[in-house]
């Protein structure tokens, strides 16, 4: 299959769900695509087709649904997965970093020694909305010495305009709706 025709067949499965989590947001659920298991596959081999040739070390993901799209990356490409969570989660030191989001604020942390300095890495996270999110997980890696080779997203949501905040990161986005 081309990539165009998964890319169409992919976006045909999102499903819009008005008004969550608060009145006014348009949330992009891509829970159709994870529950099928030839859906998810098609999503795992576009995002693994862009890397093949990037000498990657690791793949970097967001929590939550992030992760579901980083692990399955990181596992085909046989690279090392680095998890990105809400302040408090992980057990070990971490460096920590605050962001505003479309419908708040938050505070992420990676460990301390998650990644060395210049090991390649790439950031994945299922819909880049305004760009908090992904611009503070940028400057977690970034402060860890290593080399952002991509951002790239599941779904970019671009009438949110989430690029700006990501300004001179190289950055892909599999699926985007304006």
């Amino acid at each position: 299959m081309s990539d165009p025709d998964a890319i169409r067949i992919l976006r045909a499965a999102l499903r819009t769900v008005p008004d969550f989590p608060k009145p006014g947001i348009q949330f992009i659920d891509i829970t159709p695509i994870l529950r099928d298991p030839r859906l998810f596959g098609l999503a795992i081999d576009l995002f693994c087709k862009r890397y093949e040739n990037l000498g990657l070390e690791a793949v970097v993901a967001v929590d939550a649904r992030g992760f579901i799209f980083g692990g399955a990356i990181a596992r085909q490409l046989g690279i090392g997965f680095i998890p990105v969570r809400k302040k408090g989660k992980l057990p070990y030191r971490t460096r920590e970093q605050s962001y505003d989001l479309e419908y708040g604020s938050a505070t992420i942390a990676v460990h301390e020694d998650a990644l060395r300095p210049g090991q390649r890495a790439a950031l994945v996270d299922d819909v880049l909305a305004t760009g908090g999110t992904a611009a503070a997980a940028a400057e977690l890696i970034r402060a860890l010495g290593a080399d952002l080779v991509e951002a790239t997203f599941f779904v970019e949501l671009g009438f949110l305009n989430g690029r700006a905040k990501l300004a001179g990161l190289p950055m892909a986005s599999i699926i985007r709706i304006d």
